[in-house]
Formats: structure tokens, sequence, C-alpha cells
């Protein structure tokens, strides 16, 4: 979240308080403190790979992107991560969602005066 440049004010003030508990140092501080207390006290940790980043680990270690999936899956589990999931699916339905806005508007630009342009883009940080 340090790269977030705030391009579409997509955060909303409610969302403030979940930001918090998605930064570094609370992710270590949560596995320090996970690593001292017994299991039954453990906060859940789940962390998601948006898949973009795959093919950057993929390159800087030759790996393929399965395989370097299925390592930085273990590397976070190694450190006490309780889920990892992979935000391809995801990534998905958003491309098909606007691919069906696409559509719509295009079959209305002629009846609806700010129908085109369409923009859309996925958050660069």
């Amino acid at each position: 979240l340090s790269d977030c440049l705030a391009c579409d004010s997509c955060m909303t003030s409610e969302e403030g308080a979940r930001v918090f508990q998605q930064n570094q140092k609370e992710f270590f501080r949560i596995l320090n403190l996970n690593k001292k207390c017994d299991t039954s006290k453990h906060k859940v940790l789940a962390v998601s790979i948006c898949p973009q980043s795959l093919p950057y680990f993929a390159a800087k270690f030759s790996l393929s992107v399965n395989e370097a999936a299925k390592r930085l899956c273990g590397f976070l589990k190694s450190l006490g991560v309780h889920y990892v999931f992979d935000t391809t699916i995801a990534a998905d339905f958003s491309i098909l969602e606007s691919q069906r806005e696409f559509v719509q508007r295009y079959q209305r630009r002629n009846q609806e005066e700010h129908a085109l342009p369409m923009f859309a883009s996925a958050c660069p940080g």
C-alpha cells in the first residue's frame, strides 16, 4: 500500500482501519506475536498474490510462473502465514465486467451523449 497513488479514491474512510493492517511492519509484528503464543490464540494471517507479481518473481529467479507461485506460497507459509490466495480469478472477473460495461456503452453510444469514452484500469499500486 505504500505504492498507492490515490489515483481514483478507491479507498473510503471506512477502509482506512483495514489499510492499517496491510503493511509490512504490522505483518511482521503479528508473525512475531504468533510465534510467542499458543496456536489457539494466533491471529490468522492471509496473503493475496496478484497475477502481475508472479511473472516478476519467475523472471528474477529463472523459474516458471507455476514454480514461482509454489515457492512463494511455500515461503509465506514457512513464515507463519495461514492462507495464501491467488487473485487471478478476481482479476479475470474484473476484466469480464469491464468488457461487459464497454459493450453496453458502445451499444448506447448513439442514444447517450456520455456513453463513450470509457476509461478503466487496474490499481498500479
